[in-house]
């Protein structure tokens, strides 16, 4: 019962959430969600720094997708020493390689990429789950590894599910113009498609399609992770781990693969993009390499009761709080659009 009422409630939150998002914020008013003053001109105004519902949107993702991978390693009974090291190794090294590689790949020095990060992180998982395990294994308390390949994939795909809607707010990840689109796919959008407003969102400063009809890609990417990260909790709850690790990983990464040819911001100069290259190279690196390191799959059953309790300890909280504001942060100051704030008196009020 347990289980059933998590994946409802989990389920309903996700729609919820989704389609408020599809609908609200392609809007003009749900890029900034604040500014601070910096530095004072000469006019007596401020230049201000801004902050993005786009570091909103993706501190929300990291934060809960990293709670969703405690539930579910814990669950599995995993120790909670080690998940601590796995998690935050993955996250130390895998958050400024979004920057990282966007720079290597696309020459750009204030670009985020979620597919440069997501690569690294599967490239290293095998390894901290293999290095973790020597470490911490113990009489009673044990690192299993497929549990935990499971349980990252899973959290990976609900985070950069979730994370597609910092993109819809900052109007980047944006899909190619209706209109150029094959006939299919133009009645298949015909009455859900986007349309971004704003002359600060990228997709009006990069290929100035700002008001215009556009292949809804982030939707369908988010729509598509979190369903494949539902499915992928079902078969983790009924012990099922490689199966849910394959499927959430394959899903999430073939995507990657086929979207950008739906999409229209820059990838690259090539027809086939890096990160499309990645997309497949982590296909059958994860399809291998890691059960050459773990022939023998974990005979677990998941307690997700225990898993839930975990969360509430203080340390937890504390770890979850501090990485939200981490996360906001390093993805919601933006280095791309500036603005100037004035400060006045309502005298009438004195």
């Amino acid at each position: 019962m347990t289980n059933l009422l998590f994946l409802i409630g989990l389920t309903l939150f996700l729609v919820l959430m989704l389609a408020w998002s599809f609908r609200t914020l392609p809007g003009e008013r749900w890029q900034i969600i604040g500014t601070l003053p910096r530095k004072k001109n000469g006019n007596g105004a401020w230049r201000g720094v801004n902050l993005t519902f786009y570091g909103l949107f993706n501190a929300n993702a990291y934060t809960g997708a990293t709670a969703l991978a405690f539930l579910l390693l814990s669950a599995a009974g995993i120790p909670i020493p080690a998940i601590f090291a796995m998690v935050g190794t993955v996250l130390v090294i895998c958050m400024p390689s979004s920057k990282l590689v966007a720079r290597i790949v696309e020459n750009k020095k204030h670009t985020i990429s979620v597919g440069g990060a997501s690569f690294v992180g599967i490239l290293i998982l095998p390894l901290v789950v293999w290095t973790a395990g020597k470490v911490f294994d113990s009489p009673g308390s044990a690192v299993h590894p497929t549990p935990v390949l499971a349980a990252v994939s899973i959290a990976y795909a609900f985070g950069e599910g979730i994370g597609r809607i910092a993109c819809i707010s900052f109007g980047c990840c944006y899909g190619k113009p209706l209109s150029e689109a094959p006939p299919i796919l133009q009645r298949l959008f015909s009455h859900a498609h986007f349309v971004f407003y704003g002359h600060t969102k990228k997709i009006a400063y990069a290929h100035g399609l700002d008001g215009q009809k556009v292949i809804p890609i982030q939707a369908v990417t988010a729509s598509l992770y979190c369903a494949v990260g539902l499915l992928g909790i079902v078969l983790f709850l009924l012990g099922h781990f490689r199966s849910a690790f394959w499927l959430t990983l394959t899903v999430t990464q073939l995507w990657r693969f086929f979207s950008e040819f739906f999409r229209a911001d820059y990838r690259g100069e090539q027809k086939i993009s890096a990160y499309q290259i990645m997309g497949l190279v982590a296909v059958g690196y994860a399809l291998v390499v890691p059960f050459l390191l773990f022939p023998a799959p974990a005979e677990v059953t998941p307690d997700l009761a225990a898993g839930a309790a975990v969360l509430w300890q203080p340390a937890m909280i504390l770890f979850l709080q501090a990485l939200w504001v981490i996360s906001f942060l390093y993805t919601g100051t933006s280095h791309v659009t500036t603005s100037e704030i004035r400060f006045d008196v309502h005298h009438g009020r004195i």
